[in-house]
């Protein structure tokens, strides 16, 4: 088996998990991507690179050596940028701009994590198409580079040869994704189990998820339920319930949730419920009704309304589109 050469850059300044994460996951199809059965063979060769050949040291203070400069570097198969602090420095944004620039037409994939994606942008390779960053950065990316179809609330977005994401673990779900399509989704999975990781987060999907929202907004007696109701939404989420849990009145909880929430408790629990669907679609096997049963459905046809009427699609859709089938390009 041909190996595919990958390269991931480094520079003073790098987010240690947006280059350590899709390495391993790389790292790991070497190992993982064979038959038991068979000897088993490298699917890739990672190369860290850095503009200058040099050690460099993450923003967070780890130290990394570097196989080969820019200059060195051989042909790649796919090169990806990670981001980090460092990336906006004239002194490695322009080295790093220029050399992608150079070697965009004779490589199959360029690929970005977080604030990877300006140097990306930098090379002008973006111009006119869609691509993501970390929610964080996404408005500084579209002001300094508005020919960009940017789509902020992606994990991550396939156009043509260029794939980017979102940030920190979405760099993971990248990776995963692209060893899915060269490797088949056998592959990926046992890479994804390796890490204790979700094999996929679909590429549509937000980086924002509902729970976290609810997370981020819950406050004084709402604090529990922020991690209660996502653990229990097979069970009874009806006002009452949750009323009872936080020692309140229905029609007090349901303004004060209001208030907090900016939507009724049904509604809230709703999104909340089609969200894990969702996940649960694409990560597993289980039938629809099953699924819906799973998050408190006791009808699946109503599961079924519900679905279509918040994701546009029915729910066997949605698996096909973003089920275990290989990345597409876009």
């Amino acid at each position: 088996m041909t190996r595919r050469l990958v390269g991931i850059v480094g520079y003073e300044g790098v987010n240690a998990l947006d280059l350590t994460g899709p390495h391993e996951v790389f790292s790991g199809a070497m190992t993982w991507s064979q038959s038991r059965d068979a000897p088993r063979e490298r699917a890739y060769r990672v190369i860290c690179l850095s503009p200058d050949g040099r050690p460099f040291r993450s923003e967070s203070g780890l130290s990394y050596s570097a196989e080969a400069s820019l200059a060195d570097a051989p042909a790649f198969d796919t090169i990806l940028i990670p981001g980090g602090v460092g990336i906006r420095a004239p002194q490695t944004l322009k080295p790093i701009a220029d050399w992608l620039r150079a070697r965009a037409a004779s490589t199959r994939r360029l690929t970005s994590v977080c604030t990877g994606i300006i140097a990306l942008a930098e090379a002008g390779l973006l111009e006119g198409r869609r691509a993501t960053t970390h929610w964080a950065y996404a408005a500084e990316v579209a002001r300094r580079y508005p020919a960009i179809r940017l789509e902020p609330d992606a994990i991550f977005i396939r156009d043509g040869v260029f794939a980017t994401s979102a940030g920190i673990t979405a760099g993971i779900d990248l990776a995963l994704a692209l060893v899915e399509e060269d490797l088949g989704p056998s592959a990926a999975l046992a890479i994804a189990r390796m890490l204790v990781v979700y094999v996929k987060r679909s590429g549509g999907q937000r980086q924002y998820s509902e729970p976290l929202r609810f997370q981020v907004r819950a406050k004084g007696r709402f604090a529990d339920l922020a991690a209660w109701i996502p653990a229990n939404l097979s069970g009874d989420l009806s006002v009452e319930a949750l009323a009872a849990r936080v020692n309140c009145s229905p029609r007090h909880f349901a303004r004060l949730f209001k208030d907090t929430f900016a939507a009724a408790p049904a509604e809230f629990v709703e999104s909340l419920r089609l969200a894990e669907a969702a996940e649960r679609l694409v990560s597993s096997t289980a039938t629809v009704d099953a699924i819906a049963a799973s998050v408190g459905y006791a009808s699946g046809a109503v599961f079924r309304r519900a679905f279509e009427r918040r994701f546009g699609v029915i729910p066997t859709h949605y698996r096909d589109r973003f089920g275990s089938e290989p990345m597409a390009a876009e």
